[in-house]
C-alpha cells in the first residue's frame, strides 16, 4: 500500500495523462515529484504542491536528482502519434521528439536511471502493441509509435524492476492542459461506462484519461498487479464505486 513515506516521480506530468495521475496523487495525500522540461508550465499547473525537477528522457545525465530517493515511477510520457510540431524536426529526415526517441529510448533511459530497489515502475503503454501489423493499429503505426511502445515495454520487462505496463485504448476526456490545479483534482469522467480490464493486448475501444490516471495510481496498492501488463478500456454501465481488487483479480 502506498503512504507518505514514499515518493511518486510522474514523467510526462504536464501531459494529458501525467497531469491527471499528479492531481489523483495529490487528492491521496501523496508525495509526488513531477519530471518535466518545462519548470514554469509545471509550477503554473500544480502551484507548491509538488516537487519539480527539470528533466528530460532524452538524455540520461539529467534525470540523476529526478530519482534521488524516488519509490516508484510512472511513466506517462509521449508524443504524437504521426509528424507534428512537437517532434522538434532539424530538417525533414530528422526529429529530435520522435516516438522511437521519446517513447522508446527515452523510457529506456528513464528504466536505467531507476535505483534497484525500487517498489514499482508504470509505464502508460497503448492498445495495438501486439496488433500493430492489423487494422487499425498498422495505420497508427505509420510513423512508428507502437514500435517505440513495445521497445519501451520490453525494456522494462527485461530490467528485473518491478513494473506495471498499462495499455489504454483511444484516449478521451481531456487533456485538461489549460486548466489549474482545482480544475484537475475535481476531473471526473463524463462517460457513463464501466472500466474493463483484460490481457494480451485483445480489447478495442476508448479509454478515459481519468482512469488510465486512477488505474496508474491504484495498482500501486495492490501486488498482483506486479509485473503484470494489461489493457484498460470503458465499456458497458459504470458502477456508483470502482472495484480495483476485483477488476485486477482478473489479471493475476
Amino acid at each position: 500500500m502506498l503512504d507518505n513515506s514514499d515518493l511518486i516521480l510522474v514523467a510526462g506530468a504536464t501531459g494529458g495523462v501525467g497531469q491527471l495521475v499528479v492531481a489523483k496523487l495529490l487528492d491521496n495525500n501523496l508525495p509526488v515529484r513531477a519530471l518535466t522540461r518545462n519548470k514554469n508550465k509545471a509550477k503554473q499547473m500544480f502551484e507548491d504542491r509538488v516537487n519539480i525537477v527539470v528533466g528530460d528522457l532524452r538524455y540520461p545525465d539529467t534525470l540523476t536528482s529526478a530519482i534521488e530517493n524516488v519509490t516508484h515511477i510512472i511513466c506517462c510520457t509521449g508524443t504524437t502519434a504521426f509528424p507534428s510540431q512537437r517532434w522538434d524536426f532539424v530538417n525533414f529526415f530528422d526529429a529530435k521528439n520522435s516516438p522511437q526517441i521519446v517513447e522508446g529510448e527515452g523510457v529506456k533511459n528513464l528504466i536505467l536511471a531507476a535505483t534497484k530497489n525500487l517498489k514499482r515502475f508504470v509505464f502508460v503503454s497503448s492498445s495495438g502493441v501486439l496488433r500493430k501489423d492489423s487494422l487499425p493499429f498498422n495505420i497508427l503505426n505509420t510513423f512508428g509509435v507502437l514500435d517505440a511502445k513495445l521497445y519501451g515495454e520490453n525494456a522494462l520487462k527485461n530490467s528485473g524492476l518491478p513494473y506495471t505496463i498499462i495499455r489504454p485504448g483511444r484516449l478521451i476526456d481531456g487533456p485538461y492542459t489549460s486548466y489549474d490545479l482545482n480544475t484537475l483534482l475535481r476531473a471526473k469522467t463524463d462517460g457513463k461506462k464501466a472500466v474493463v480490464i483484460g490481457t494480451g493486448d485483445t480489447l478495442n475501444g476508448e479509454t478515459s484519461r481519468i482512469d488510465v490516471a486512477n488505474v496508474c495510481v491504484e495498482c500501486l496498492n495492490y501486488e498482483l498487479t506486479i509485473n503484470q501488463s494489461f489493457d484498460i478500456i470503458n465499456s458497458g454501465k459504470r458502477p456508483e464505486v470502482i472495484d480495483w481488487q476485483q477488476l485486477f483479480s482478473q489479471i493475476s
